[in-house]
């Protein structure tokens, strides 16, 4: 399996920018759009219903086409045109049209193109009628695209062939190619550091081992000029990290703290930020050990730590003005003699003591070290992802993750990044009444305050690690994996958070 590991965790396809009409591309498919109500189709849709004789026009009389957002139509040229098939993508109403919906838009029309396709030629949606700024329409454009043609099929040989292989971005404005092309790359970076998140996440825990995790880290920082530090388990012990020694001991992996960095060319932003994530290679529960119905799901329990690779693969291309950190703590959570007990009682990096009364309450632990080493390192600002609470699944479900945050300013910043992203979180509270769920008889703090408002006591656990430092805790639990097939994230791993922590970084000075 080792020859599968090592294969680049990205996309092949080609993506270009091509000056001229829809019309005379030479493509498998081309894609053209509609917003709802439109009853007659004009621009690049209204060329492309004209050369097929008004076969879109008819569809929109016909009612089998109205522009609402959801699956495309495909329409078959019979030789009318150089394409083999025109695909409709419906924009939805054009009121509050955003690069959301260009995403949305893209994403179905790439899955309706995708069949017996090598070639896909389609125009930018939301640059023209859309009244969106052409770069900004072409990177979502290409994102949706990608991101929906992305298919996990690396461990079934059989299917792995085949695909689309080159997306063409066709625009006949030559005053709009340059932004066009900028945006085309932009697109491409968030997109491809996205699917390499989506393929350690989608992998199982044999494969993607925390040896495995640094090795992908090291990919990274050899393509990108990163610099990376792995520290290991007497590294762990010489900085006094407890909390992350308490979970690695229990498994025969050895557990490795990852850290890339990134500094920009010439100081020009502020202080460092620090993206920390969970990086639980595999979580059994450990001696508080989890049902059987539903283990192997635990594989995607490093996420958090995935998406960190994730935006650090894209720091590279986007450059951001800021130093930026990443550190994935990642380990194995096993039951075994050498296992933690609940009862015991550790000490962190920061010397704070903690009870273990849940040795699944895990991911907590291991940031717990990987925050106070993040702020050794310098980082003045720091944002954590986890899947780290059941709990918020139950407050948020699966369309949102939880904000936490002891900043309102940071906070701001990182909603507003996920907002441009098209990632949805939900600020919650951090009442320092919760605390006491959390307080321990024998210890300073303990690992977990029971079932009431878990997803918050959580928060609350990491907060003792960041201190004064601004830090903001998403927890990635309900929306890191995807049960069904939505626009341009098939079922599995999401990917979720890289593309809002590179708009975040990429946003900071």
């Amino acid at each position: 399996m080792r020859a599968t590991l090592d294969k680049e965790m990205r996309t092949k396809m080609k993506v270009t920018v091509w000056r001229g009409s829809i019309t005379e591309v030479k493509a498998d498919a081309v894609v053209v759009n509609l917003f709802e109500g439109v009853k007659s189709p004009g621009g690049a849709t209204g060329a492309v219903d004209q050369g097929l004789g008004g076969a879109i026009s008819r569809l929109i009389e016909a009612g089998e086409v109205n522009g609402k957002a959801g699956p495309a139509t495909v329409v078959y040229t019979l030789g009318k045109l150089p394409a083999r098939k025109v695909v409709v993508a419906g924009l939805g109403a054009p009121a509050g049209f955003d690069p959301d919906g260009v995403r949305a838009a893209a994403g179905w029309a790439m899955r309706a193109a995708a069949k017996g396709a090598r070639t896909v030629a389609t125009i930018v949606h939301g640059a023209g009628v859309g009244g969106l700024e052409p770069e900004a329409a072409a990177a979502a454009t290409v994102e949706g695209s990608l991101l929906a043609a992305y298919a996990f099929k690396e461990l079934k040989p059989a299917e792995e062939s085949g695909g689309i292989e080159e997306l063409i971005l066709v625009d006949r404005d030559e005053a709009k190619l340059a932004k066009i092309e900028a945006g085309a790359r932009r697109g491409e970076a968030l997109a491809k550091a996205t699917m390499l998140t989506r393929d350690l996440v989608n992998r199982p825990a044999n494969l993607v081992t925390p040896t495995a995790m640094a090795q992908a880290a090291a990919d990274i920082a050899r393509r990108g000029g990163l610099s990376l530090e792995v520290l290991e388990r007497a590294d762990f012990e010489r900085f006094g990290m407890g909390a992350l020694v308490s979970v690695a001991k229990g498994s025969d992996e050895p557990a490795k703290l990852i850290v890339l960095r990134y500094q920009p060319g010439a100081p020009r932003g502020g202080e460092p930020v620090a993206l920390v994530g969970k990086g639980l290679t595999f979580d059994s529960g450990g001696i508080s050990l989890k049902p059987g119905d539903g283990m192997e799901g635990m594989k995607s329990d490093m996420a958090g730590g995935a998406a960190v690779l994730g935006a650090m693969e894209a720091v590279v291309v986007l450059k951001p003005a800021v130093e930026v950190i990443g550190v994935i703590p990642a380990t194995e959570n096993m039951p075994s003699g050498h296992a933690s007990r609940p009862g015991d009682v550790v000490r962190a990096m920061n010397g704070k003591t903690i009870e273990i009364i849940s040795t699944d309450a895990e991911g907590r632990m291991i940031l717990a070290d990987a925050i106070c080493y993040a702020k050794k390192l310098g980082a003045a600002r720091i944002v954590d992802l986890a899947t780290l609470t059941g709990a918020c699944v139950v407050a948020l479900g699966n369309v949102r993750a939880g904000l936490f945050s002891n900043d309102d300013g940071l906070a701001a910043a990182v909603e507003q990044a996920a907002a441009e992203a098209g990632e949805k979180v939900w600020r919650m509270p951090v009442d320092p009444e919760y605390r006491e769920q959390i307080k321990s008889d024998v210890a300073e703090i303990k690992n977990t305050g029971g079932r009431p408002a878990g997803a918050i006591t959580g928060a609350l656990f990491l907060k003792e690690f960041a201190g004064d430092t601004p830090w903001v805790h998403l927890d990635i639990a309900g929306v890191a994996m995807s049960q069904r097939d939505l626009p341009f994230t098939p079922k599995g791993a999401t990917g979720f958070g890289v593309r809002t922590l590179a708009r975040l970084v990429e946003s900071m000075k």
